[in-house]
């Protein structure tokens, strides 16, 4: 336990176990009212990560955006039919809103990425080769543009302060199992189909997203977990101006990293140093961008 068994004086009844890029993660601790069971608590924090650092300038309120969005996601694939990690949201008082008890699964060692639009990494590969981790595409193909069928098109889980990399079916099928790498597919594209049409209602572009999965350590039974259909783990743009041929104006993290491309953060990406703190402006940009993502995909504000 990171060498800490000590309980969390800000959480009563649970012990701090590591903290990634945005989350945090605890277990119950001894004799504790979830002592025994397989749960974790996790704790999304107002960090924000880019070019694989986790920036100095937290992000108001992002960390309730990913909770909150990710509940109501779960929700709704729950009730689609999809298992999902959440046990419950009766959190201690200083993580309400921002936390949730969920499933201690076994984590597949992979990142399950669905595209159903052509950018970020996927567009860099298609004008090598004209494919995306090793899958044809039709030629003439620009940045945004829509893709015949959504691809299931899976990356390498790296450590923190690494860089996922793309990697092809075969390979997935060579790490994890052939069966397993056919269930992560189908389970990516069918929740990618029912979120990219929720989306395209509420007026939204789901370009692509990152999905994780486990297993319930009980039962074997393969469990969609982390955060899902957020704007840390998705590509989320609005449908009044998507135009295929440049890129698109996103409810993410984009902002910051086109700012700190920019010569206006003078940060260079290859100097091997961190990231300067972000302005006030960038910070609220962003901040509404997340918020704003919230309101259209789910038709309410973020609640207080």
């Amino acid at each position: 336990m990171a060498g800490d068994i000590r309980v969390s004086s800000q959480l009563p009844g649970w012990v701090h176990v590591t903290s990634g890029k945005v989350r945090d993660l605890y277990r119950p601790a001894p004799g504790s009212a979830w002592d025994g069971q397989d749960v974790v608590l996790v704790v999304a924090s107002d960090r924000i990560s880019a070019y694989d650092h986790v920036l100095s300038t937290p992000i108001p309120d992002k960390g309730r955006v990913l909770t909150q969005l990710s509940l109501w996601w779960f929700e709704q694939l729950r009730e689609a039919g999809t298992a999902t990690h959440v046990v419950s949201t009766e959190v201690p008082e200083a993580v309400a809103g921002r936390a949730m008890i969920c499933r201690d699964l076994e984590m597949v060692e992979a990142e399950c990425i669905a595209r159903g639009y052509l950018t970020g990494s996927g567009l860099a590969e298609y004008r090598e080769s004209g494919t995306v981790t090793g899958i044809p595409l039709p030629e003439g193909l620009t940045d945004g543009s829509r893709l015949p069928e959504p691809i299931f098109t899976p990356s390498s889980k790296a450590e923190q302060g690494g860089h996922d990399v793309n990697i092809s079916f075969a390979e997935l099928a060579a790490s994890v199992g052939e069966d397993l790498a056919e269930q992560l597919r189908e389970a990516t594209l069918r929740i990618y189909r029912l979120a990219e049409q929720t989306c395209r209602e509420a007026g939204v572009v789901l370009a692509d997203t990152k999905l994780e999965f486990g297993r319930d350590r009980a039962t074997g039974e393969l469990v969609l977990g982390d955060e899902v259909l957020t704007p840390d783990s998705s590509r989320f743009w609005p449908a009044e101006s998507w135009e295929p041929g440049s890129a698109q104006p996103s409810f993410d993290k984009q902002y910051v990293r086109d700012w700190l491309a920019s010569s206006r953060s003078g940060w260079d990406r290859d100097s091997g140093v961190a990231p300067p703190a972000l302005p006030a402006d960038v910070v609220a940009a962003t901040r509404e961008r997340y918020l704003d993502a919230y309101r259209r995909l789910t038709g309410e504000e973020l609640p207080q």
